[in-house]
């Protein structure tokens, strides 16, 4: 898988798990809270309608009073009272209903059948007297009965809330009653306002989210064509600069080898002509002539050897990298004149690339210190250690403009190469510089010193 696809799926996979998060919060906090409200709702509501019968029976009662203190006909005052009660209805549902103390049923609406029989034994589907209940409820005093019923309009056994009183002076039970649908209507309405609610809460979070991949899928297209530019014209000043140092590199071969070598053996050339022609003519000290060619052609093996060093660091092959690195902190001081305080931590066995790679960058540093510091003092330390290895070198020099050099081709070749030398290790490669303070550090990670 590509990179930018990775980075996509690193953008993409978090946000959708954070949505499904917060669609399943939501959900879960939305039942929640339409439980709270039905258990809220509820009792109010329960209350609303015990308070509401209690208030019909309560107004039947009084509605009656003036017959049941009437001292003449009692039968007749009580026929009356019952008709008087029966015309009191409020719906198809709700009615008042009048037992006796014994369970007979005197007067009942909907169900004119029952009326002068005893309902005394009724039992509702769980065992429980139903007329009995509402019987010492009422010579308790008067409540609320909460029962199963036949309700008339659907003709279906439901629960029913009922509140009664007793007359004392006729033995009477009166009472009515209301079915609780209501409150299995009112959770249902809750129950589906609240999921209402949760579809448009996911729906505005599936929005969210898909514009939220849009954004992510926008901003990681144009990242990503924003970096396979920036990478080609990186590779492109790369393949120049590459370039540009494989030339310099030729040129200054070549110069070595037009100015040095080729003088030396041209003067070699000639000492030996001048013996040959001492040795032919007998005359002259040809032995002097010959020594002198010899120490010619040790001068050429030097050049030789200079070049050839330059060009492949056999001193690492010879004495490891803290040798090589002492070795060239020494030699630079001695040429150069120029104070240098090396400090090198014993090495284990690194990775060929590794070593030439340091022993390049410090001879690439120590040259442009050698030609633009005008530095008095050098500070050198490699440092190896569990974090990895670490190459620092300080100057006291005039300093430099770190920027505009790696702007400049030509000039900024020492840099790129250091840099991109250690940035292939996997490493790191940084320089800053100020009047009186340049400090050059390369960090390669242990998984880079790796054998």
């Amino acid at each position: 898988m590509r990179l930018r696809w990775k980075v996509l799926l690193l953008a993409a996979v978090p946000l959708l798990l954070a949505m499904a998060a917060v669609a399943w919060t939501v959900r879960q906090q939305s039942d929640q809270l339409a439980q709270a409200q039905i258990a809220a709702v509820q009792p109010i509501l329960l209350q609303a309608r015990k308070d509401e019968l209690a208030h019909f029976v309560r107004v039947g009662v009084r509605a009656i009073a003036y017959l049941v203190e009437q001292k003449g006909d009692v039968a007749a005052a009580q026929n009356e009272a019952l008709a008087l009660l029966r015309r009191m209805d409020f719906d198809e549902d709700s009615y008042f209903f009048v037992y006796d103390q014994n369970g007979n049923s005197l007067m009942h609406p909907r169900l004119p059948q029952l009326e002068g029989r005893s309902q005394w034994e009724l039992r509702d589907a769980t065992g429980g007297l139903t007329i009995q209940q509402l019987v010492a409820r009422a010579q308790g005093g008067g409540g609320f009965v909460d029962y199963p019923w036949n309700r008339p309009s659907t003709h279906r056994v439901e629960r029913k809330l009922g509140y009664v009183e007793f007359i004392p002076a006729w033995g009477w039970v009166v009472g009515t009653g209301l079915y609780l649908d209501h409150l299995q209507e009112t959770e249902a309405l809750i129950t589906s306002s609240t999921a209402q609610a949760i579809v448009q809460t996911r729906n505005q979070i599936l929005l969210i989210a898909l514009a939220a991949l849009l954004l992510v899928a926008g901003g990681g297209f144009a990242l990503n064509l924003y970096e396979q530019r920036a990478a080609d014209a990186r590779l492109r000043a790369m393949a120049q600069k590459v370039v540009l140092s494989q030339e310099a590199e030729r040129s200054r071969v070549s110069r070595e080898l037009h100015d040095g070598i080729s003088q030396w053996l041209v003067s070699v050339k000639f000492v030996f002509e001048s013996a040959l022609v001492q040795v032919q003519r007998g005359g002259g000290d040809a032995v002097a002539t010959l020594r002198s060619g010899l120490d010619l052609m040790q001068g050429v093996m030097r050049d030789v050897r200079r070049i050839s060093h330059d060009l492949r660091p056999t001193l690492l092959d010879d004495v490891g990298l803290a040798g090589a690195v002492a070795q060239i902190a020494r030699e630079f001081g001695e040429r150069t004149g120029i104070a240098v305080d090396a400090q090198v931590d014993t090495l284990p066995q690194l990775p060929d690339a590794v070593a030439t790679a340091v022993f390049r960058v410090l001879q690439e540093a120590l040259g442009n210190v050698e030609k633009h510091a005008q530095a008095r003092h050098v500070a050198l330390h490699l440092r190896y250690d569990a974090a990895g290895l670490r190459l620092e070198l300080r100057d006291d020099g005039r300093g430099f403009d770190v920027q505009a050099s790696q702007r400049q081709v030509r000039e900024g070749l020492g840099l790129t190469h250091m840099r991109e030398r250690i940035a292939t290790l996997g490493g790191q490669f940084s320089l800053q510089s100020e009047p009186g303070a340049t400090v050059l550090t390369a960090y390669l990670p242990p998984e880079a010193l790796k054998l």
